[in-house]
């Protein structure tokens, strides 16, 4: 096993009883990240120089005795965080040239936490997708291969950050999910991941998508891992009105909690028309997992999860043609000056937005619009109040619920790539978790035909994060996936 192989876990007891230097492991991930990145495509821009002066920090303070929890451990920090002095894109041309003055509190705990940044991941342009094909700097490959030699795209929109962390290029990673868009990419790439209940992380810093859904969270190899970097993410902050003032729990103590005697809901909604049989054996495997480890499984109903895709693609377009208002030209980022100001405004956002945006944008106006608000935005809200009443009403007779996370393994880029619709439908079992703000987390729990992996998805009640890690670590010891990706760093072809 080298440094490239260790989870977070293990690096953090290597660091602490010296066996290696924080400066070591961050120059073995800045020499994988230049070995791969021109493959993968995982990173939009490159921090060395800032890695290795926080590595020499990390080591610093663990000589000096007075060592933060993640001292010297390297992350990929999705390019939706703004970092002060670095580059924040959001994967948009339109935001190419911007550099904030300002840190995100997310990265900025991380930062006070004593991680490294190895730099900023690519994703789905300002976040809308499900396959990291959106970003204007280029598709990102998932370092999963199949046997045809396809491309594979790694999920969406944390496509960079999951790809970064299953190619041991980023021990973990930041991600951002506002239907699923931690979840799918971790499925898809054979990593965990978490959702944490809306308001758990602060969104202050965050380039906003869908300001009423958008939630940071973790992506890691392991279950602990991820509980081990939302514990150091998490937190009340002022700046953010959105954000819950709640105590900060031992998410990494809960992973050891076990599941006996936890009741655990299986939703019929979930069993779609043409769900693959493998994901449906995958699914019962989970339970029968489940089972064996003292949980009680429980049939429940959450009848309006079919609604959940149609309200999502209402919700989520009209807050992001509210949010990206603001990019314009005028202010900061991207400018095509024109003949007068409108021509500017319609200039610099034809040639800053991609076409994914520019429907989403289109499509949040047009329900936004005068004579449709009442037929759409606000009767999709009246649904939305509906789905969250029917998670509510579950979580009275059971602690979580098991589902799969995404309807297939990972495609090849190019597949299922010229219907949006056919598109949206990849987040079918991660939009409803996000609709009603209850934390979801997904585990690597097994493999297709073809050797890709598959997740299973496990959801809680609000602000109940500690039960999911519970949960999502008996499935990891039972399903014991140990799989690896073909395009790894030290494994490269």
């Amino acid at each position: 096993m080298t440094m490239l192989d260790l989870t977070i876990a293990e690096a953090l007891d290597a660091l602490a009883a010296k066996r290696i230097s924080a400066v070591e492991l961050t120059e073995a991930h800045i020499g994988a990240v230049e070995a791969l990145n021109p493959r993968l495509n995982a990173f939009i821009t490159t921090t060395p120089d800032i890695a290795r002066d926080r590595a020499k920090a990390a080591d610093a303070a663990r000589a000096a005795g007075n060592a933060p929890a993640l001292a010297g451990i390297p992350l990929a920090i999705k390019d939706l965080f703004c970092t002060e002095g670095v580059r924040t894109t959001a994967a948009s041309k339109i935001l190419a040239p911007f550099i904030p003055p300002y840190e995100s509190t997310v990265t900025a705990r991380l930062k006070a936490a004593g991680s490294v940044m190895l730099g900023k991941a690519n994703l789905d342009e300002f976040a809308m997708g499900s396959s990291n094909i959106t970003s204007g700097f280029g598709p990102v490959e998932n370092p999963w291969q199949r046997a045809d030699g396809a491309k594979l795209v790694p999920g969406g929109s944390s496509g960079g950050s999951a790809s970064a962390v299953a190619a041991r290029i980023a021990l973990g990673a930041t991600g951002t999910d506002t239907g699923g868009s931690i979840r799918q990419p971790a499925s898809f790439c054979g990593i965990a991941g978490i959702k944490p209940t809306y308001g758990r992380c602060s969104r202050f810093g965050i380039v906003a998508f869908a300001s009423s859904l958008d939630q940071a969270g973790s992506m890691a190899r392991t279950v602990e891992d991820c509980a081990i970097l939302l514990g150091a993410m998490s937190g009340f902050d002022e700046k953010d009105s959105t954000s819950a003032d709640r105590p900060v729990p031992d998410f990494r103590a809960a992973c050891a909690r076990g599941v006996k005697g936890l009741r655990i809901g299986i939703p019929a909604e979930y069993r779609v028309d043409g769900m693959a049989p493998e994901i449906e054996k995958l699914w019962q495997s989970g339970i029968d997992w489940l089972k064996r480890a003292g949980a009680d499984i429980i049939d429940v109903s959450l009848p309006h999860t079919q609604y959940g895709l149609p309200v999502y693609y209402i919700v989520a377009p009209a807050e992001a043609s509210s949010n990206l208002a603001r990019y314009d030209g005028v202010r900061f980022g991207a400018r095509v000056d024109g003949e007068d100001l409108i021509d500017l405004y319609e200039r610099t956002r034809a040639a800053g937005f991609g076409a994914e945006v520019k429907r989403r944008v289109m499509i949040g106006t047009y329900v936004l619009s005068a004579g449709y608000y009442d037929a759409y935005y606000l009767r999709a809200q009246k649904v939305r109040a509906l789905i969250l009443r029917d998670f509510t009403e579950a979580f009275a007779k059971i602690d979580a619920l098991l589902t799969p996370t995404a309807p297939s393994a990972a495609f090849a880029i190019g597949e299922k790539m010229d219907d949006p619709v056919t598109m949206y439908l990849n987040d079918v079992f991660t939009v409803p978790a996000s609709l009603a703000g209850v934390p979801a987390m997904s585990i690597p729990a097994g493999q297709d035909a073809r050797g890709l992996p598959l997740g299973l998805q496990v959801i809680g009640r609000h602000f109940d994060e500690e039960t999911v890690f519970a949960v999502s670590s008996a499935i990891e010891r039972a399903a014991g996936f140990t799989a690896l990706p073909g395009l790894r760093a030290g494994a490269t072809p």
